[in-house]
């Protein structure tokens, strides 16, 4: 019993034990506490740090940015000190001023290939005006070039204006052609009559022939009232071969068929000189040798109008610009 006694003794009380604990409690608590505070502080440092590196990229980034805008101002100043002097501004109004004569004179060039000679010669006439006045700033001497040429170009509409152009011409030899094809057809159909049925299918192609060539010279003569020059050469060739076709396979006879005489009207035969040849410019020369045009009387057989065909197509009317465009044209120096 003693040693019981003693034993319970030396053992902590409930008293101590609960004091024990709660004072464990309370380190355990501070420990915490102190653990969360040290968290905290880190978290704030790192904060810290994170924003002092933004803020240093900002400044850096600023930094940058300044020193691009100082190099746009140089370059800036570097540009304004080299811009044009006044003599190049203008030497600039005076190249717009002859881009805007270029236009107009395309535009006279247009007049003339609708067949209006007349609203060409009052243009070209208030481009001589334009350019005789004080605000005119071409070179002089191109100036002068200019306004030769268009008195050249003035007076050769004028001279050509009383005239008939080339594409009139054309139409008239064409007319003579298709005259005197209308009066073979009749007279085939005549002699068809009074030959026997056995020649008749040959007869009968020939009219078809003669009728085909016809109606094609109908679409040359259109095409030179649009003054589509490519297109009535087009048809002239095509009326050109049926006929040739129709001379090298032997339907022609001329003992069954006579030859034809063009009426008393149109016998005359008409030549145009130097002065009615096409309305075409050249810039080296006046007149051109190569567009005339020589309109002759209705032909009297199948081959003189396969040689009129071929005359109509080496002459066909050509469409030239006028000679102040051409030289306008010319690369300036």
């Amino acid at each position: 019993m003693p040693m019981n006694s003693e034993s319970l003794s030396k053992e902590p009380s409930a008293v101590q034990q609960r004091r024990q604990a709660t004072m464990f409690l309370l380190r355990l608590q501070w420990v915490v506490i102190l653990l969360l505070i040290a968290a905290l502080l880190a978290l704030y440092i790192s904060q810290q740090r994170f924003q002092k590196n933004i803020n240093e990229r900002l400044q850096s980034n600023e930094h940058v940015v300044g020193r691009l805008n100082e190099m746009d101002d140089r370059i800036f100043a570097m540009s304004q000190q080299t811009l044009p002097e006044p003599s190049t501004v203008a030497s600039s109004q005076a190249q717009n001023q002859l881009d805007l004569l270029r236009i107009q004179t395309k535009a006279a060039d247009r007049l003339l290939v609708d067949n209006n000679g007349s609203a060409a010669i009052e243009l070209l006439r208030g481009l001589h005006w334009q350019l005789s006045q004080s605000n005119n700033e071409i070179a002089p001497a191109l100036t002068v070039v200019i306004k030769q040429s268009l008195i050249k170009d003035i007076e050769r509409l004028q001279a050509k204006s009383a005239q008939p152009s080339p594409w009139q011409l054309q139409n008239l030899a064409i007319q003579n052609m298709q005259d005197f094809l209308h009066d073979y057809e009749r007279t085939m159909t005549a002699n068809a009559l009074s030959r026997s049925a056995d020649n008749k299918m040959s007869l009968t192609r020939q009219q078809l022939v003669i009728h085909e060539v016809i109606m094609t010279l109908n679409l040359a003569i259109q095409a030179s009232n649009m003054r589509e020059r490519e297109q009535l050469i087009v048809y002239l060739r095509q009326a050109r071969n049926q006929l040739q076709a129709l001379v090298s396979q032997d339907l022609l006879s001329r003992s069954t068929v006579p030859q034809m005489s063009a009426p008393a009207s149109k016998a005359k035969k008409t030549t145009t000189n130097g002065d009615s040849k096409n309305s075409d410019l050249d810039v080296e020369t006046e007149v051109s040798d190569e567009g005339r045009l020589q309109t002759k009387s209705s032909p009297t057989d199948i081959p003189e109008v396969i040689d009129g065909l071929d005359q109509l197509i080496a002459n066909a009317p050509k469409t030239t610009p006028l000679l102040t465009t051409q030289i306008l044209e010319k690369p300036q120096r």
